[in-house]
């Protein structure tokens, strides 16, 4: 059985759709979601679940004392579901090759400091870009620059705004991002 915490900062459809995709399948579990945001709509999502939550502030984040709660659950992976904040560097360094993030854009188009949500299907249209998508990768110490394990495409239509391009987008990280966590913990 394989551990998975899952790591979330808005709403929570990500970390909805990862559980639902997991709900009967006894490869893994899911022990925790950890959110920077006590009024994060993720927190009824996971309880919805059954699964425990951590509410954490920037503080304890920042501080290597942190690996003490997620080793108590031997997380075989960490899964960056709409998490807003970078990794300090113990982490990455403390989870090698078992972070993973997704990010709303066909990476290194898009991407970055500042590069979330909204932001990105913003961006996107105004640059007048053909395609958009979805970049689930591997988290190093770079905003983005983890190797790249899947990109999905989507075509931005000349009437597009950031929110139809952010609800196709959407779409694609329900549909690969669960399929994306059961190739990696089937290895």
């Amino acid at each position: 059985m394989k551990n998975i915490i899952l790591f979330a900062s808005g709403g929570g459809s990500n970390v909805k759709a990862i559980l639902q995709y997991f709900a009967d399948q006894p490869t893994c579990s899911f022990p925790l979601v950890v959110t920077n945001n006590a009024k994060a709509g993720v927190i009824e999502v996971a309880r919805s679940f059954g699964v425990d939550v951590a509410i954490i502030t920037r503080e304890i984040f920042e501080e290597p004392v942190f690996l003490d709660t997620l080793d108590f659950f031997k997380p075989d992976l960490l899964v960056l579901a709409g998490f807003l904040w970078k990794l300090p560097e113990y982490l990455v360094k403390n989870y090698p090759n078992q972070i993973i993030n997704i990010h709303p854009s066909l990476l290194p188009a898009f991407g970055g400091k500042g590069m979330y949500g909204h932001h990105v299907h913003e961006a996107v249209i105004q640059a007048r870009a053909q395609k958009s998508g979805i970049t689930i990768h591997m988290v190093n110490e770079e905003y983005d620059k983890g190797r790249i394990l899947l990109q999905k495409e989507v075509e931005v239509l000349p009437d597009d705004s950031p929110e139809s391009l952010a609800a196709k987008v959407l779409k694609l990280e329900h549909l690969w991002f669960p399929r994306v966590i059961e190739s990696l913990i089937k290895v």
